[in-house]
């Protein structure tokens, strides 16, 4: 099912009647995704409940129900590792293991993760995703706190969360530093990002023949990444099962990522609210709040470049590329203002253009070697636009945030809630009925502009 919209309806600036098309549309795209226990990014691509996506689409069902919005986090933290790590896909045992690769077959996570305590009776993968879920889990219990509270939701997801941000605590703490490490291009999200080239670089690919792209069934292969890409992806994955999925283990690949950092700074805060709504004691996660916004910016702060940057933890060097990872520290709060004040200015620069170019690009616009249907080596992102947006609110950039959310519901419309669009174009790319695309729509769409934390 592909959504056709009207875009002149869609635009905001329409008036109500574009809003209810909007709006029903990215319900049905939501339904047509919901599998009964949780939601699928798409039903062709993407056939299982992926870590990220789901915090995302929670907070769009939040709008349409607050209870399947709770069971979308209940059941993507109910294959939760022991350890403490959420893996990044959930694996559903009615899809056949080829439908998607690298699938159940290939991670093996009930037998090769049995020593951190991956679930006996449910595959996943064994990497992660960014920690967006105690801010997600926030939002949706206040959709609706009275129910919420019936159903015992925040009393039940606490310890999942906070085992959740412990274990990255104790684990993926690798420079020393007190930031996050991710050990995937996949981990941050930005699959293929211009910023990863160096440490992948390192990596030498899997043959081709050892295994076989299922994702070039359902996309371009101009859009996707390249095989070359793709094969280092299979072998850092393959040598991460291999050793057991142990965080200590030789990783050929460590970076400290802003976004992803950024995002777990945004759910310490978030965890703190939620602790202290049932009672808990919320002064832990405040503090590790403030010592990850610290450390964000000691150690990935660039003054020169006016923009935070990922850190190779192979050579310890700043990895000078211009990405939209390095913009979403605007939202974590409390940071502070000169950092604030020049990513707004990066922000609306030649870089990545904000309110002219569609979305927020994930490249620098200005890079010779930007491809604007290429993954995140250029498009923009209907996820990293919806945190930029949240980060221009807090910063108080009003009229920049309404021009970014009136260009996302816009641009959600005219491309059929597609994965990712042409910077320059609006063009859509990618899977279409993408359910964190409907989601965030629907949020940007209804949500009340008080719910900052």
């Amino acid at each position: 099912m592909t959504a056709v919209l009207d875009t002149r309806a869609a635009d905001p600036s329409v008036g109500r009647a574009g809003h209810a098309e909007l709006r029903a549309a990215a319900t049905r795209v939501l339904l047509a995704n919901w599998t009964g226990t949780g939601t699928v990014p798409s039903r062709s691509l993407y056939p299982h409940q992926w870590s990220w996506d789901s915090a995302f689409i929670a907070i769009g069902l939040r709008h349409l129900s607050p209870r399947r919005a709770q069971q979308e986090l209940e059941w993507l933290l109910g294959a939760q590792w022991a350890d403490g790590r959420v893996p990044h896909i959930v694996f559903n045992p009615a899809v056949p293991d080829g439908r998607y690769f690298p699938g159940p077959g290939f991670w093996r996570s009930s037998a090769a993760g049995l020593g951190h305590g991956a679930p006996s009776g449910l595959e996943t993968s064994g990497i992660v995703q960014p920690p967006v879920h105690a801010l997600a889990a926030w939002l949706v219990h206040r959709a609706d706190p009275r129910q919420s509270a019936r159903r015992g939701f925040l009393r039940r997801i606490e310890p999942r969360l906070a085992a959740w941000h412990a274990y990255l605590a104790a684990h993926r703490d690798l420079g020393g530093h007190g930031l996050a490490a991710v050990l995937h291009p996949w981990e941050p999200g930005f699959d293929n990002s211009p910023c990863w080239d160096v440490p992948l670089a390192r990596v030498e690919p899997d043959a081709p023949d050892s295994y076989r792209r299922a994702d070039l069934e359902h996309g371009a292969a101009a859009d996707r990444p390249t095989d070359r890409d793709y094969g280092r992806y299979v072998r850092l994955a393959r040598d991460y099962r291999d050793h057991g999925y142990d965080d200590g283990a030789p990783h050929a690949f460590r970076v400290e990522d802003p976004g992803f950092n950024a995002l777990l700074i945004c759910s310490e805060h978030a965890l703190a609210a939620l602790q202290e709504e049932i009672g808990a004691d919320p002064r832990p996660a405040r503090e590790r709040a403030r010592r990850l916004t610290a450390a964000l910016v000691e150690r990935l702060w660039d003054a020169e470049r006016a923009l935070f940057l990922p850190r190779d933890l192979s050579d310890g060097r700043l990895l000078p590329v211009a990405a939209v990872t390095g913009l979403l520290p605007l939202a974590v709060p409390g940071l502070p203002r000169a950092q604030r004040d020049a990513l707004l200015a990066t922000a609306a620069g030649p870089r990545f253009r904000l309110g002219r170019a569609h979305l927020v690009p994930s490249y620098d616009l200005s890079a010779p070697d930007v491809e604007p249907a290429r993954y995140w080596r250029g498009p923009g992102w209907f996820n990293t636009a919806w945190v930029v947006h949240r980060g221009l609110r807090s910063a108080g950039a009003a009229e920049q945030a309404e021009r970014l959310r009136a260009g996302v519901l816009a641009d959600a419309a005219a491309s059929g809630f597609a994965e990712y669009v042409d910077p320059f174009t609006g063009r859509g790319h990618g899977i279409r009925d993408f359910a964190w695309t409907a989601a965030l729509a629907l949020d940007l769409l209804v949500a009340p502009a008080e719910e900052e934390l």
